[in-house]
């Protein structure tokens, strides 16, 4: 195949840290509060103002806690898990790598028993039907490394005893989250708005504070996970009172990304972006006989973290360790073309490609990727022929 000429004006398709916004400078960052703690009130104004652009973008209901907290995404779910598991039962769903991990910190970590798993391969999703509300319900709205996301929440229980925690790092801002579905919602600003890393979001419904406020765990806390004094839940938290010192540079970095939300019409216009993106892949993907979805249903198929399989017959034959080098060389070579950077599948995941679409990324530039892909294939095709 003839190499293409035109390239992606912005190549950055990695799956986290995200594309930065459209438009974006070093210069959105110029009122960033630097040197100044952020507990004096600029510090505590900017951290409040991040967590109120935070609900109304996302129209979290006016009852429910938002707050920032460290280390990023895991920080988020760790807290969360160490905090307010044990009180009841948990039925934990996996289908990808960051959900198995979960499975691992609750079983192996905090040592809990009465634990079920509800697991699939990559590509497909558990049996969602199985799971028990009166117990708590730990998932991934978006499976990162599978590509695979549960369709909406009419399969959780309007009615339940037990409470839901979702790690919804790669489908907030880019999926509509029913927020009565969900006790407990956690994500990191690196996903969808194009943010800095180290801070995690925290989402809390009143039912998710009650359990706080009534149930002590087994085991001790880390300072960074206790969300609660005397019995009471730490209101600073999500007021913008942080646990430990934040990055005012990275907290000024999701200003911007929720202003730049704001101005291109909000949540809608975010989910908008992101399902157009998905369309230029369907778009590719359909009749081309090299590659196809990981994910197996459409219905669940992700339109932030795109997962492809390789399919060329070629391919099909390599060994899983072939695959692997040969899916690598594809990814090493259209970074080394400046094409696409960072495309390659999780390292726990099936070899392929991960192609980021999420709301910063332009339509244009995948459409522009596409013809690198199909080149990139036939070169690296012809090195196992």
């Amino acid at each position: 195949m003839t190499k293409p000429v035109l390239k992606p004006a912005n190549p950055n398709f990695s799956s986290g840290p995200c594309s930065k916004r459209p438009g974006f400078t070093l210069d959105a960052l110029k009122g960033a509060a630097l040197g100044r703690s952020h507990r004096a009130k600029i510090g505590k104004d900017k951290l409040a103002e991040v967590i109120d652009r935070t609900k109304a973008v996302l129209n979290i209901p006016s009852d429910y806690r938002v707050g920032i907290v460290p280390a990023s995404d895991t920080g988020a779910v760790e807290m969360a898990l160490w905090s307010m598991l044990g009180a009841r039962g948990v039925d934990m769903l996996q289908w990808e790598s960051f959900g198995k991990g979960w499975v691992g910190d609750v079983k192996t970590q905090l040592g809990l028993e009465d634990v079920r798993v509800f697991g699939a391969d990559y590509g497909q999703l558990p049996d969602l039907d199985a799971v028990d509300f009166s117990r708590d319900v730990v998932f991934t709205w978006n499976g990162t490394t599978s590509g695979v996301r549960v369709p909406n929440g009419d399969w959780i229980a309007d009615e339940r005893a037990g409470l839901t925690f979702c790690d919804a790092t790669s489908a907030v801002f880019a999926m509509e989250i029913p927020w009565d579905k969900i006790d407990v919602l956690t994500y990191s600003w690196q996903k969808v708005m194009g943010g800095e890393g180290a801070h995690g979001m925290l989402v809390l419904s009143p039912r998710a504070v009650e359990r706080l406020e009534s149930y002590k765990p087994a085991w001790p806390l880390p300072k960074i996970f206790r969300m609660t004094k005397d019995g009471k839940l730490m209101e600073g938290i999500f007021t913008g009172a942080t646990i430990n010192t934040p990055s005012m540079l990275c907290v000024e970095d999701a200003l911007d990304g929720l202003r730049w939300a704001e101005e291109i019409g909000g949540l809608d216009a975010l989910i908008q972006r992101s399902q157009a993106n998905l369309k230029v892949l369907e778009d590719w993907v359909d009749g081309n006989e090299n590659v196809a979805f990981l994910s197996v249903d459409p219905a669940t198929r992700s339109n932030t973290s795109v997962c492809l399989s390789i399919t060329a017959d070629w391919f099909a034959a390599l060994s899983d360790e072939d695959k692997t080098k040969a899916a690598k060389k594809l990814v090493a070579l259209l970074d080394e073309e400046g094409a696409a950077y960072d495309i390659g599948s999780y390292k726990d995941a099936p070899a392929g490609l991960r192609i980021w679409c999420g709301a910063t990324v332009e339509a244009d530039d995948l459409r522009l990727l596409t013809p690198w892909l199909d080149w990139g294939l036939a070169e690296v095709a012809a090195q196992y022929s």
